[in-house]
Order: C-alpha cells, then structure tokens, then sequence
C-alpha cells in the first residue's frame, strides 16, 4: 500500500506540474498516471502489485464518479433536445460496434465466438475520460459535445447486462445474476435508483427549517453520490445508469448546488480516475503481451479505427450534422474506465478464454489511450474552426482547457 500511495501522490504532482504542457501537446494527464503504473509495475520497476479485484473495485469507484459529474453537464433539457442523436449511437451503433469487435477477435485473434462476443460487450462502450477533453469546450459544436457526453455516459450502463449474460453463457460465474430477467431488473433499478434519490433529497430541501449553508451546499451532492453508490451495492442496482442519471436529475432540479459541486466533483473524479488508471497500469505483466501477439495489436488497432468509425459514421448519416461533425464523433470512441471493470469480471469468472479477453482489452485501451490523448487537441481545433466559419460569434480555442 506505500508504494502505491507514493506512486500515486508523485505521478499525481507531476500531473499538476505538466498540466500546462499538456494543454498544447499530446501529453495528457491519462498519460502520465498510466505511464507511472507502467513504470512502477511490474513492466517496470515490479515495486507494485495490484490484484485484479484491487483494480476492478478502484475503477468501479472511478467509472461512477466520473458518470456522476458528467451527468451534470446532461440536464432534461439537454436530453430531450439531443435523443433522436443518442438514441441512434446507442441502440444502432453501439450494437452494431459490439458485433464487429466480436467478429475482429473471432476472425483476427482467434477466439471462440461466445468469448468474443463477451470482448465485444467489454470493448462497446466507450470512455467519459477521454470524451471529457472535448465535451467541457465552449468552442466545440453543441451537437458533438452533447453527443458525446450522453453517450458515453449511458452506454457504460448498458454495456453491463450484455456483459454478464456472455459471460454465463460462457461458463463463467461472476458473483452476480446473469439471467436475463434480473439482469434487467437491475438496470431499470440503477434508473429508478438514479431518479428517486435526487428528487427525494430536493423535497426534503423545501421543508421548513431544512437548508444548506453556501460552504456546506458543494458537499451536498457529494453525499447524494456516496449514499446512492451503497444503495447500488446492496440493491444490485446497475450503479452506471444511477450514477449518470442522478448527476441529470440533479442539474435538473437543483441546479444551484450542481455548479456549487461542479469543481469540487471534477478535482475528485480526476484523483479517482488517475488511481484507477495507475492501479491498472500494474496490472500489466509481459506474458500478457506476449500471448496477445501482433494479432493483439492488429486486432486493437482494428477496435479503434474499423469497428468504432464504420457503424457510427452509418448511424450518423441524413443528420444534422457535418460531414467533419460526424467524422469526430466516430473517431472519438475511446475505451477506458468501463472496458477495465468489464474485463476485470471476465478474468474472475473463469469463462473460456477468459485470460485473452483481458490481454486483447488491456492491449485495446492502451492503444486507445495512446491514440485518443494524443489527438483530442487536434479534433477540437478542427472543430473550433468550423464553428468560427459558421458562426463567427462563437468563442475561439482556448487549448489551456484541452487536456485528456
């Protein structure tokens, strides 16, 4: 735990000290803490070890912070304008996406159907760190931020059911029902969970006597975020779909303590997200590579430049969106935080194959890592040119605020 807490506490000062290069270079803040586990790991250094349960409770932990402060910045208002963009990247191309990951592993990596199809489910969704370096800029189209967030946001959620479910019917045991039924269940529970806390809390504020101090009122959805994180752990209740949806609700309905939380949510999500990635970064050993093979890295590369782009560029046709829009969209499909958890689970089930579904995803997200860090600072120019082509009014680059 020391040399954990030291890894942790130096990439996370250098992380502070870059953060000015890396607002106008590839170098991002993810790049450093996965660079620190790499080097403190035992690609590295071998002075950390972590477990892979140690990293799938760390990422789980990080994955609903960051959905819970995204979710803020996805208020009603903001759903109901941008559903007929989501729902065709949700229940069109991310299927169509989870199929031909499956195929890239069956036909390149050569895994058995059922377990690349479970890949496909760990590899579907794609990352809310990552989108973040584009969803947070004034200067990038509303279409595409919004898109982005909603996306990434809900489809971490709905990634999981399809995750378990592969993986009973690989033979695999998780720890959690991977029925149908109840697997819906509790992703209609992580919503209902999501709605009926918020609101509860935002009643109870109109009580007489009830209220919160300015200092205190930050803390307030904080704790909102905290007391619904148990409630998933002891209800089963998807805990993505809650976190997103709670963070909507409350930007909805309480709309002056959501930018009171907002910075103070954000500093928190990035120190869990920079644990988790360093937590994960010592979990790589060579052998894993080393099984992997060139058709791991051909298969990864496939993952972030085929099976993203193609169904997504498809879904986004006759919109209203660009041609340059639409093109950054599918290009910005990283995967992270989710694909970590998600493959994490397969490892602990046993399933078949379950030690190459973990090497291809880990290979995947560091190959996405790589390729979408070093290239967020380059979409949003693009993008901010066009939009000052179309409507000069609107605010130019500001690339202090681009980081990853």
């Amino acid at each position: 735990m020391t040399g954990y807490v030291l890894a942790f506490g130096l990439a996370l000062l250098l992380a502070v000290l870059t953060s000015g290069l890396a607002s106008r270079s590839p170098l991002s803040t993810t790049t450093v803490f996965l660079a620190a586990g790499l080097v403190a790991g035992p690609l590295g250094l071998d002075i950390i070890h972590a477990s892979r349960g140690t990293v799938a409770e760390i990422s789980e932990v990080a994955l609903f912070a960051i959905l819970f402060v995204d979710g803020q910045d996805a208020p009603l208002s903001v759903l109901r304008r941008h559903w007929r963009l989501t729902s065709r990247a949700l229940f069109v191309g991310m299927p169509l996406t989870m199929v031909l990951i499956a195929a890239a592993a069956h036909w390149v990596a050569g895994l058995p159907w059922l377990a690349a199809l479970a890949l496909g489910a760990v590899l579907a969704p794609t990352d809310p760190v990552f989108a973040s370096s584009l969803v947070g800029r004034n200067d990038v189209p509303r279409p595409v931020r919004h898109l982005l967030n909603i996306e990434s946001g809900v489809n971490d959620g709905l990634a999981l059911p399809a995750v378990l479910l592969l993986i009973g019917l690989a033979g695999g045991t998780s720890g959690q029902s991977t029925e149908p039924l109840p697997l819906l269940l509790e992703l209609l529970g992580g919503v209902a969970l999501g709605i009926a806390l918020p609101l509860t809390i935002s009643l109870l504020l109109r009580l007489r006597h009830v209220g919160a101090t300015s200092r205190l009122r930050p803390l307030g959805p904080f704790a909102v975020a905290v007391v619904l994180f148990g409630l998933c752990q002891l209800t089963h209740a998807n805990p993505f779909l809650a976190a997103f949806v709670a963070g909507s609700v409350i930007s909805t309905v309480q709309h002056e303590a959501s930018e009171a939380f907002r910075h103070t949510g954000e500093l928190a999500s990035e120190m869990v997200k920079g644990a988790a990635l360093l937590a994960f970064a010592t979990l790589l050993k060579p052998g894993l590579f080393v099984a992997a093979g060139w058709a791991g890295l051909l298969f990864a590369i496939l993952v972030i430049v085929v099976t993203r782009p193609v169904p997504v560029m498809a879904v986004l046709v006759r919109t209203s969106m660009s041609a340059r829009q639409r093109l950054s969209v599918a290009w910005f499909g990283p995967k992270g935080f989710a694909s970590v958890v998600y493959a994490a689970m397969v490892a602990f089930s046993d399933m078949d194959a379950a030690e190459e579904v973990l090497a291809l995803a880990a290979i995947t997200v560091l190959v996405s890592a790589a390729a979408h860090s070093s290239t967020d600072l380059f979409v949003a120019q693009r993008l901010s040119a066009e939009q000052q082509r179309l409507d000069p009014e609107s605010p130019a680059l500001d690339v202090e605020s681009v980081e990853g």
